[in-house]
């Protein structure tokens, strides 16, 4: 475990920033702070300069950590993914049974997210809405396949396969174990989108969750 463990800081790829901004008093409010305003007006809307206002710094001074907006996006994006892949391998490190395994990874992979007290800058929760709301913004782009060649999305990609390896201990011959992780992954993000956008299309409530419906089709799916 302690092997384990010193492999899964929360990093992400160095070629996402110009400089790492867990290294400055600085660096840490422009995350912080670009969490909450990202929330606030929308990433289409979010500027620098506005995030500068906020943090009393001039904005030629944010670019020294982030060559865009879209970079900065990404680094939120690859931060979320590097701490949910911490939460998965530390909750289901211990579950030897392996349908017990998947089915706590599902929990962990689709829940709400809450608040974790180990990273004082940043709020996880309203993180998780922008990862919900905004994220799919950082890969829909005409750059996407130079960025992935670069390395920004390989936490991403580890954690579905993870997933993929958690269905294949119980059915090693599932032809499409890869397709349904990334479902799992990428359809419980939408599902929590549509519940607070679209819930007329959707079966989820407060008492319902996504993770109900996944398990169960992953169920359905792999028995």
């Amino acid at each position: 475990m302690k092997n384990l463990l010193s492999v899964l800081k929360i990093s992400v790829p160095d070629k996402i920033f110009l400089k790492d901004p867990e290294t400055s008093v600085l660096g840490k409010k422009i995350i912080e702070h670009s969490i909450f305003l990202i929330d606030e007006i929308g990433f289409e809307n979010f500027t620098f300069k506005k995030l500068g206002s906020k943090i009393g710094s001039n904005e030629s001074s944010l670019y020294r950590y982030f060559e865009s907006k879209h970079k900065l996006l990404l680094y939120l994006s690859s931060w979320y993914w590097a701490w949910l892949e911490y939460q998965l391998v530390i909750e289901t490190y211990s579950i030897a049974n392996a349908k017990d395994k998947l089915e706590k990874a599902i929990h962990i992979v689709t829940r709400n997210v809450e608040l974790d007290s180990n990273f004082s800058h940043i709020n996880e929760s309203v993180l998780y809405k922008i990862i919900v709301n905004e994220s799919s913004k950082s890969f829909l782009t005409k750059k996407v396949d130079k960025e992935n060649k670069a390395g920004y999305f390989e936490v991403y990609k580890r954690i579905i396969v993870r997933l993929e390896q958690m269905i294949l201990e119980i059915k090693p011959d599932y032809k499409y174990a890869l397709s349904l992780a990334s479902t799992i992954l990428e359809g419980g993000l939408r599902q929590h989108f549509l519940t607070e956008h679209f819930p007329s299309i959707t079966n989820y409530n407060k008492n319902n969750t996504p993770t109900h419906f996944f398990t169960q089709l992953v169920k359905n799916t792999i028995q």
